[in-house]
């Protein structure tokens, strides 16, 4: 063993590679994603022995791929973010009627905020809607072993069980004792053995969902009285001892949990200080959240007169306690989301959460008087920084050139999920709508059937293209809709970390496969009318946009240029002083951030309006400025004078 300080989601990949996983895929999504990078990484370094570790095409794939190994008897893993398990919906549902043979666990990241996804949905309401259980960690060293605890939970029971972190669960880091090499568990023998149970027909799912309700209630009871489960369902007292029992509870779940005893112990330290009397309290942590270990419950709220609950995202734990509540004709109040004492979107975080307990201690003014207990973020709030992209990010000349093929021919954009969504921000202003992956592409046919006489442009990355597009294209032609579908390929997928996808043929397993042409699914499809263009040459990609929107039908523009994160940066541009006249048009009309004013510069054409200047920090040099400037005053150096000609002008 070696002790290691670890990101989360690396701490969860050791956590399944030491309970012997065998088969792991996934489909990239913040704030999961480092996962199945770890496990790469250590199967590539032969510290994970036996291993099978993929980057599928989209999370139902991957998760069907890990249904037929888990058949096998081989144990699974399956990775995604919150809005990924939509996806995986489809095989999730039935997965749990049919059942698991090796254990099978689904690691599916939440991102309250929402920092980096469409939704703040809830995947331990998803687990009760599909009727298996969910494990949610409050530290990363908790998740570690949760995940181990899950696949014993999943060959137990033969159902996949979900391990539910949260944001700053996955991105938190702290120190592990790892092992320095692990070898999967073999396959049994017997590998798979055929048997009706393993096809969903209705009569079986109709027995099947009984045996689940059976199990979900055994399940709950393991929660509740199991060792290895009942420690992550704590319950401690605190406050007064002098009063008997407690007549004030508090329940957390998830990061929510460590956020509530970290402000317990800055109210009791602040009452001590002030000499006020903290009451006595329960505090109980609920890391099985579904399902709902109601005898614990039951322990926890005798005596109590009131409970406040923290959690994250929805109300699930305020729920089940009102349910306990009425099923018990208990006479406790709940407190939390729906009445106002918690906040009901977003993250939490130690000063809120404080606050709130103080209030709930009745202790605001005994704790705070002349001093705040805590800094409250409402009251300064921080200036808002609008996502952007890259300096030098092709896409923006992809965006750019399609607007003006366009002129003022009235155009609906449709976008989709990826760093292009930032389109549409000013002064690009190329996506008019965004709904879910893949959904540019057909929302486009609609948008074409309602409003024929508009032209309807969908854009759509290239990993996007393989995860979720391809049944939009198919159902683009089969329909004969006149739409242009917009590839914006950079070789990569951008938003979660640069990971490869089929257009690559990069795998996790080492091999490079033969990428896989988009041009030529498109054209086995049947489009018609296909065209490439670079997005960083202006003139040709305006171009090559006009031939495809003028096309009636489905056509289709390949828009193909590295990312900037894959590129090493050329020499940045530069603005010549003498030439520039401060019209700005390169700030409004593409909207790099490499590109800045400075309104006390004077030249002999700008005069008193100031001139642009280059950031030669983020400047790549991909020249995209330097078409757009009528008046040639930006340019960049070539490789043979860009020593002599000096950095940016400022």
């Amino acid at each position: 063993m070696t002790k290691k300080l670890l990101m989360g989601n690396e701490a969860f990949a050791h956590a399944a590679l030491e309970a012997g996983v065998r088969v792991v895929a996934g489909y990239p999504g913040t704030p999961s994603s480092e996962l199945i990078e770890t496990v790469a990484k250590l199967h590539a370094s032969g510290a994970a022995r036996g291993v099978h570790v993929e980057w599928s095409t989209n999370e139902k794939s991957a998760l069907e791929l890990l249904a037929g190994a888990s058949y096998a008897g081989a144990r699974c893993l399956f990775t995604c973010k919150q809005v990924g398990l939509n996806v995986a919906s489809d095989p999730l549902m039935s997965l749990n009627y049919v059942g698991v043979k090796g254990g099978t666990v689904l690691f599916v990241a939440d991102d309250p905020g929402p920092i980096s996804s469409q939704t703040e949905q809830d995947t331990r309401r998803f687990a009760a809607f599909a009727k298996m259980p969910v494990l949610d960690p409050s530290t990363p060293d908790e998740g570690f072993a949760m995940m181990q605890a899950a696949f014993d939970l999943s060959e137990r029971y033969r159902t996949p069980v979900i391990v539910r972190p949260t944001t700053r669960i996955n991105h938190a880091s702290t120190f592990f004792d790892v092992a320095d090499a692990t070898d999967a568990r073999p396959v049994p023998e017997e590998g798979f053995e055929r048997d009706p149970k393993w096809i969903i027909f209705p009569r079986r799912a109709y027995q099947a969902h009984g045996e689940i309700n059976e199990r979900l209630a055994q399940i709950a009871h393991d929660f509740a009285y199991e060792s290895a489960f009942a420690a992550f369902n704590p319950v401690a007292e605190g406050g007064a001892t002098d009063e008997g029992a407690p007549r004030l509870g508090i329940v957390a779940g998830g990061v929510s949990a460590a956020y509530a005893r970290e402000a317990l112990r800055m109210v009791e330290a602040r009452a001590a200080e002030r000499g006020a009397q903290v009451p006595a309290y329960r505090f109980w942590q609920v890391g099985t959240p579904y399902p709902f270990p109601e005898e614990t419950a039951a322990r926890f709220a005798e005596g109590l007169e009131q409970v406040l609950v923290l959690e994250e995202l929805d109300h699930v734990l305020e729920d089940e306690l009102l349910k306990h509540a009425g099923r018990a004709h208990a006479p406790y109040q709940v407190k939390g989301k729906l009445t106002g004492d918690a906040r009901d979107r977003g993250e939490n975080d130690v000063d809120d959460v404080a606050v709130r307990i103080a209030r709930f201690l009745g202790l605001s003014e005994a704790v705070a008087a002349d001093e705040p207990l805590a800094y409250d973020a409402a009251d300064d709030p921080l200036p808002v920084r609008p996502p952007v992209l890259c300096a030098g990010c092709p896409h923006r000349g992809s965006f750019y050139a399609v607007k003006r093929a366009l002129g003022k021919a009235p155009a609906v954009l449709c976008g989709d999920i990826g760093c292009y969504t930032l389109g549409n921000a000013m002064p690009l202003d190329a996506v008019d709508t965004c709904l879910c992956m893949g959904a540019g592409i057909t929302m486009a046919q609609g948008f074409a059937v309602a409003e024929p006489h508009k032209k309807h442009v969908a854009f759509v990355g290239d990993s996007t293209f393989f995860a979720s597009g391809l049944s939009g294209i198919v159902n683009a032609v089969y329909n004969g809709h006149d739409i242009t579908v917009c590839v914006l390929d950079n070789a990569t997928t951008a938003m979660t970390g640069s990971q490869p996808h089929p257009g690559t043929g990069a795998t996790l397993m080492g091999p490079k496969r033969e990428p896989i042409s988009i041009e030529r699914v498109l054209e086995a499809v049947g489009f018609d009318c296909i065209v490439h263009a670079d997005p960083l040459d202006l003139e040709g990609s305006v171009s090559a946009a006009k031939e495809a929107l003028d096309y009636e039908g489905p056509s289709a523009i390949l828009f193909e240029s590295p990312c900037v994160q894959l590129v090493k940066p050329g020499a940045p541009a530069t603005v010549d002083a003498d030439a520039c006249t401060g019209c700005k048009k390169c700030i409004t009309e593409i909207g790099c951030p490499g590109i800045g004013f400075d309104a006390d510069a004077r030249g002999p054409k700008s005069r008193e309006r100031g001139q642009a200047f280059v950031d030669a920090s983020l400047c790549n040099g991909c020249g995209l400025c330097t078409q757009v400037c009528p008046f040639d005053a930006l340019g960049v150096p070539t490789a043979e004078n860009s020593s002599s000609e000096g950095g940016s002008h400022a």
